[in-house]
């Protein structure tokens, strides 16, 4: 259902707006100004007139929308005022720069989770719980299905395939924004120095990273390395729509993986074509989902994005807080980037 006319937050042809603060939050088409949660292309996207955006997010941004945006950078836990609204940031756990966005005016306030995760990853900011009278929720993995494993113990199992294939290169694909720099931080806190190669769309990504101070091991662009080069032993991590690409002729041979939270579905490996799952994903399982909104503490809840039927059902029926899939043109709006590779 659309969200209850003359709230803070309405449904526009452009997205999310919020009239008391004259801004759009990740708006899908170009507007005057844009709050952005993070810089995933179904959040970000060109055109806008200025965007607010957690600083640390800057060097994505830029790179992906162009280096003449008008960003004004914000840390997390600042309150602006915007307009009539006061507006705050707040740390989603998703990836570097993330956050939810929290919107206050007129004796209510409201809060826009982005996309989010809980569990600890070493290349991003924690989740921080934030309180408001109304959430706007994802659900991308709404289903108690939907469990995940720590960061630490799917990069013990990347490693293990790895290493079990000294005399032959293992290729990883994951998304190259997040994913790949997650993946990589996880295994520097393993031990693991060896020289990672990177396709040239992960590469691009990761200097916003090493300037944070994301500690990983070293990398070099695929393009570098030297012709003829012995590839036995050697790990490249590439974006999935690498995979039959005529870059990555040398590793014809290789083993291949694939990072992503739809592995955790029974046959989602031997439908894309991969020798090897990882379920790694940088959105909130069930339980994570389930604690955010009770967390929040929202009289209302409005879920989105991925299986929102489901968790609205359960929230409303079994947890009695009033919750409401958001649906029609929001849903048909959205597009991802990184679906089904998140």
């Amino acid at each position: 259902m659309p969200l209850a006319p003359g709230g803070l937050l309405q449904l526009s042809p452009e997205g999310l707006y919020c009239p008391a603060a004259r801004a759009w939050i990740d708006p899908w088409r170009p507007v005057p100004r844009a709050l952005i949660t993070h810089a995933h292309a179904d959040h970000a996207r060109p055109g806008c007139g200025e965007y607010w955006a957690i600083g640390a997010s800057a060097g994505i941004l830029r790179e992906r929308l162009g280096a003449e945006i008008k960003l004004l950078p914000v840390d997390y836990g600042e309150l602006h005022r915007i307009g009539e609204a006061r507006v705050s940031f707040h740390s989603a756990g998703h990836v570097l720069g993330s956050a939810q966005i929290r919107l206050e005016a007129g004796g209510e306030s409201w809060l826009v989770s982005g996309d989010y995760k809980r569990c600890a990853d070493p290349s991003c900011a924690p989740f921080e719980p934030v309180q408001a009278d109304v959430l706007i929720s994802e659900a991308t993995f709404g289903l108690p299905i939907y469990r995940w494993q720590s960061g630490a113990q799917v990069a013990e199992e990347i490693l293990t395939w790895w290493r079990s294939a000294p005399e032959r290169p293992s290729v990883l694909f994951c998304y190259a924004f997040g994913k790949a720099q997650r993946v990589l931080a996880e295994l520097h806190r393993l031990g693991v120095a060896d020289e990672v190669l990177l396709h040239g769309a992960v590469d691009r990504l990761m200097g916003p990273y090493r300037e944070a101070g994301v500690a990983m091991p070293p990398t070099r662009a695929l393009a570098h390395l030297e012709r003829g080069a012995d590839l036995g032993g050697r790990l490249l991590i590439a974006p999935p729509a690498a995979q039959r690409s005529r870059g990555l002729g040398r590793f014809a041979k290789a083993q291949n993986g694939f990072v992503s939270g739809w592995m955790a579905v029974r046959g989602a490996r031997r439908r894309r074509g991969f020798g090897r799952g990882f379920v790694m994903s940088d959105h909130a399982d069930w339980a994570g989902l389930l604690q955010s909104v009770k967390d929040s503490r929202a009289q209302q809840v409005y879920v989105t994005h991925g299986q929102s039927n489901v968790l609205a059902r359960y929230l409303q029926e079994v947890e009695g807080i009033s919750t409401e899939p958001l649906e029609g043109h929001f849903e048909a709006e959205r597009f991802d980037d990184e679906t089904p590779t998140n």
